[in-house]
């Protein structure tokens, strides 16, 4: 077991990127970044990717790994993520990873419960049958065959519904027996530390970063990828911003209107991972509010990280 991990988490826009830096560089490590967006190429201005420059500084790791064209799964992500911690533990590297997706957060902490491959004939199947029989239909299913993955599920969550039957299925087994005994596990005792600021000067500081990622060409960026040939059924081009400024281009908004629409939904975007946050056990908070300078906010971050440290 690898035992130093160090996370740097928190919701978009509150200052991740930097301090890592800083905070890499105190560490005499690398960064593994957990950011779903992040990890596709040509995808730089949208995803607020660490520049060329920063990422000479501090090597990232999981960033430009992807074509925006394919899938990739948490799954793919994980054991991907576990040969870098492999590379780390025999350079004696702390392992320090930086995001805010929590999916990937929650597969480096808590394990991830990989199931079977897809089926997308079933899942088909199954969206048709929720639309003739009216909503709640496939719950109701669930709840036969896996009352306790019902009883985790919301009634509209569709997809982890489908998915739970996907499942169920393929290995005529229920997904949350399987659950309990295929779990991919991680290889270390992390250490958790959220960056956390008031509500409303996190609201600027992200309507602040849509109008510099406007100006310095985010909607240009957007369109090159429809070039490329990438459209709203692809999972990279639902990201924030993406599937606004996509939009846009198919003159379903205005630019201003987009523009509008993508500060509302980052905000909203914010709300959800706080809400996510609170879920998630063991995360020790340090307040950044009115804090701009990042050697400052390294400052605070340094006590925390050693104290923290000397209990493992």
């Amino acid at each position: 077991m690898f035992s130093q991990a160090i996370f740097l988490i928190g919701p978009t826009a509150v200052g991740k990127t930097q301090t890592s830096i800083l905070l890499a560089k105190y560490l005499d490590t690398e960064i593994i970044s957990a950011d779903s967006m992040q990890i596709y190429k040509g995808m730089d201005i949208g995803t607020a990717k660490p520049s060329k420059n920063e990422r000479e500084v501090v090597r990232h790791h999981m960033i430009d790994i992807v074509d925006p064209t394919e899938d990739f799964s948490a799954g793919e992500y994980l054991r991907k993520v576990r040969e870098v911690i492999a590379e780390l533990s025999r350079k004696k590297k702390i392992v320090l990873i930086v995001g805010g997706t929590g999916l990937y957060i929650k597969s480096l902490t808590r394990g991830l419960f990989e199931g079977s491959k897809s089926d997308k004939d079933f899942r088909i199947r199954m969206k048709i049958q929720e639309e003739v029989h009216g909503k709640g239909y496939l719950h109701g299913r669930l709840g036969k065959i896996d009352p306790l993955a019902a009883s985790k599920i919301h009634p509209s969550d569709l997809r982890r519904i489908i998915r739970a039957l996907e499942v169920y299925n393929l290995k005529k087994r229920p997904i949350s027996d399987l659950q309990k005994k295929d779990t991919l596990g991680y290889l270390y005792n992390p250490i958790k530390i959220g960056l956390t600021r008031d509500r409303k000067e996190l609201y600027r500081m992200i309507e602040d970063r849509v109008e510099r990622m406007v100006s310095i060409g985010f909607v240009e960026e957007v369109n090159s990828l429809i070039e490329r040939g990438c459209h709203e059924g692809m999972t990279s081009m639902q990201g924030l911003g993406y599937i606004h400024f996509l939009r846009y281009f198919k003159r379903e908004y205005s630019l201003d209107e987009a523009i509008r629409l993508l500060k509302r939904d980052t905000k909203r975007y914010a709300k959800r991972q706080f809400t996510w946050f609170r879920k998630e056990e063991g995360i020790q908070w340090v307040d950044i509010t009115g804090y701009t300078d990042h050697v400052e906010i390294l400052g605070l971050l340094k006590e925390k990280v050693e104290r923290l440290r000397e209990l493992l």
